[in-house]
């Protein structure tokens, strides 16, 4: 509003110079000077509405970006006619997890049938982003006038932000829990299936001696008690005993964006920081979140190269506002169960409650201050990178 104002006032001062000038100081060199101001409007005008359907407007950046360094977006302006045009205002955005200081930028293009310019975005916070261009303007060249421009903008891009994730030791409470369970269910798993051998048989694992490095789950209790030494198997079926890891990036319409991206990146950085520590120590997992559609979906992670690529998944997911992640297809015989979740406050009781065997269900949450409406234990992530049980 108050560039519409400044620009009025502009025009309504050059008005009152040429009147002064014509009438009081040389007449004949005013009305040249009326002629000018007159025709002058009407070939920016002109040079305006001619480019608004004569440009083309494209943008390339990196689809992923890590956190703390830069992100380069190359702008491509392409004009389709021969005839000169006057100036046109590119108008960038970028999403939360970036610095937004993204300015505007006014080119000509006279000769030249294509012209490219390139902004720098500081990527700031970890999570999903967007980058993109809200609007193209074609202006006269005398500043008094912009119209849009009719040429369809091109798509914004999602780019994900990649955080540092913490160096989660095996000694740590939460991590020990896990794997306890595993083991519990792993040793009542193969007493039952040792009953279907008969005396002279056996389910047939190999083992060796423990060396260093070797996951701590591929341990023989009860075979290293009776040599005194750690005895780890070679050969183990896993699926059956997979812990679920589940990443609810729950965000309220009601929060503003600003605000949540720095809880959601939190959580991943927890979350993650979780998920390597357990397959480097040999325990495959069940992760559960939601895809760019919103639907649920599980997948096995049993690499440990996979929690990687994993990562790069989740970060190309935009986050859905009011939208929880849905655990009724998981089943009721898993052995240990951890949510992570961004809100564990009003409605998240109901997701909790799909879950039919909650004995070995935890909550990871942002802080020591998160609201948790279950019965379950909350854990956290403190700043030195131990998980902490509220």
């Amino acid at each position: 509003m108050f560039k519409h104002i400044k620009s009025v006032v502009s025009v309504i001062a050059v008005a009152f110079l040429v009147y002064i000038f014509t009438f009081y100081i040389d007449g004949e060199m005013g009305v040249i000077l009326l002629a000018f101001v007159l025709f002058a409007p009407l070939a920016s005008l002109f040079f305006a509405l001619y480019a608004q359907k004569r440009v083309k407007v494209t943008f390339d950046c990196d689809a992923y970006v890590q956190k703390g360094s830069y992100l380069d977006v190359e702008v491509t302006v392409r004009k389709t006619g021969a005839f000169p045009l006057a100036i046109l205002e590119i108008c960038p955005y970028a999403s939360e997890v970036f610095v937004r200081n993204v300015k505007k930028r006014r080119l000509t293009m006279f000769n030249e049938e294509k012209t490219t310019f390139t902004f720098r975005l500081d990527a700031a916070i970890g999570g999903n982003g967007e980058v993109g261009i809200y609007a193209v303007y074609s202006c006269g060249f005398l500043g008094f006038m912009r119209f849009p421009m009719k040429a369809k903008l091109p798509a914004a891009a999602s780019v994900g932000v990649i955080p540092q994730l913490p160096d989660i030791k095996a000694s740590s409470q939460l991590f020990r829990s896990i794997a306890d369970t595993v083991l519990t269910s792993d040793e009542e798993e193969e007493n039952d299936t040792s009953m279907l051998f008969s005396a002279n048989t056996s389910p047939g694992y190999e083992h060796r001696e423990y060396e260093h490095g070797d996951p701590l789950k591929r341990i023989n209790w009860k075979l290293s008690s009776k040599k005194a030494k750690l005895m780890v198997r070679l050969d183990e079926a896993v699926a059956s005993v997979q812990p679920v890891i589940v990443l609810d990036l729950f965000r309220r319409s009601s929060v503003s964006a600003e605000n949540a991206v720095r809880g959601e990146e939190q959580l991943i950085r927890a979350v993650f920081g979780l998920l390597f520590l357990l397959v480097k120590q040999g325990i495959a997992c069940n992760f559960v979140y939601r895809d760019a559609s919103g639907k649920s979906v599980m997948e096995s992670v049993d690499n440990p190269d996979y929690p990687n690529q994993l990562l790069l998944k989740i970060l190309s997911i935009r986050v859905i506002p009011d939208k929880r992640v849905d655990l009724s297809e998981v089943g009721s015989s898993v052995c240990a169960c951890v949510i992570a979740t961004t809100d564990a406050g009003a409605g998240f009781a109901a997701v909790a409650d799909q879950l039919e065997n909650k004995d070995n269900v935890s909550i990871i949450g942002l802080s020591v201050a998160s609201a948790n409406s279950t019965s379950l234990p909350l854990w956290y992530l403190d700043e030195e990178n131990n998980f902490r049980l509220v």
